[in-house]
């Protein structure tokens, strides 16, 4: 662990060999219950940054966090085929973290496609779930959100600089966050470009918005509910930003009207998908992760 950035980079085989990254943050023999971080589609783990640390460095309670880059993003490998960016492969991918991790059970924060992700672990291996943070997605997803990302992945204009992806980012979505500061921005545009030989690339494979392209839009979007009920005996958070396109308010309710232990919280100001760096964020989402340790497996 490097004092500067507060976790260790892992690399991680996947079945197929491929290399998959992971921020391990906080002390690797912690008794506490880990806490397992799932970016959203063309996301990757430095969404986490702020929250992974808060968590892995409670001074009461502190606790192994582990931030997922997914194949094809951020430090893990890109996959040859593109068709492999699939959420079979994506689960299968996180299972061999999770053993590679040691990890039997854990809280898991899923950020959109995290949340789809958490949702197919919850069908695969329900015990190693202890609790959610689903974070602006839910097991009906709303196509206008879809078009809007489809719109944009792998199509932004190449920045000169991480001030000019700021505006490039805020002329893209500010209607989604009005409230967002510039150095917030520029923390985003950090997070969405990578220096590579000094050109700025998106940090993902940008053959992600052939996924994207192959989603038959008008065609009704599968439903969810019973993977989402496969979570009803593990406490939930779920968060929707009040500008969201991609989870309805009404779908919200539904989650908690339906699941006995989940609490909701719509995010002010916030768009898709909410950022979970502020304190409010970092408190809600701890107090989550400490009713799930309390509760016995």
């Amino acid at each position: 662990m490097t004092s500067e950035t507060g976790f260790t980079s892992r690399f991680i085989s996947a079945s197929d060999g491929l290399k998959l990254h992971v921020r391990d943050y906080g002390p690797p023999a912690a008794t506490t219950l880990p806490v397992i971080c799932l970016p959203g589609f063309a996301r990757t783990a430095a969404d986490f940054h702020e929250l992974a640390l808060a968590l892995a460095e409670d001074e009461a309670r502190p606790r192994r966090v582990l931030a997922l880059d997914y194949r094809g993003r951020g430090l893990s490998e890109y996959d040859k085929n593109w068709k492999n960016y699939d959420i079979r492969i994506e689960l299968d991918d996180l299972v061999q973290v999770l053993i590679a991790g040691g990890i039997e059970q854990a809280v898991f924060v899923g950020t959109s496609r995290g949340g789809l992700l958490t949702m197919a672990l919850a069908a695969a291996r329900p015990a190693t779930i202890r609790g959610v943070i689903f974070n602006d997605v839910g097991p009906v997803i709303d196509a206008r959100g879809l078009l809007r990302i489809r719109g944009y992945v792998g199509k932004l204009p190449a920045p000169r600089s991480f001030q000019e992806g700021a505006e490039i980012l805020k002329r893209l979505s500010d209607q989604q966050f009005p409230l967002l500061r510039e150095e917030e921005w520029e923390m985003m545009a950090r997070r969405t470009w990578t220096d590579r030989d000094g050109t700025l690339k998106p940090d993902y494979d940008v053959r992600l918005m052939k996924v994207l392209e192959e989603l038959d839009l008008e065609a009704p979007l599968p439903v969810l509910w019973a993977y989402f009920d496969a979570l009803k005996t593990v406490p939930m958070l779920a968060i929707r930003g009040a500008n969201s396109d991609l989870l309805a308010e009404k779908t919200l309710e539904d989650m908690a009207e339906r699941h006995p232990d989940c609490e909701i919280y719509t995010a002010p100001g916030q768009g898709h998908a909410p950022l979970l760096g502020s304190k409010d964020m970092i408190r809600r989402i701890a107090k989550l992760v400490t009713r799930a340790e309390r509760r016995t497996g």
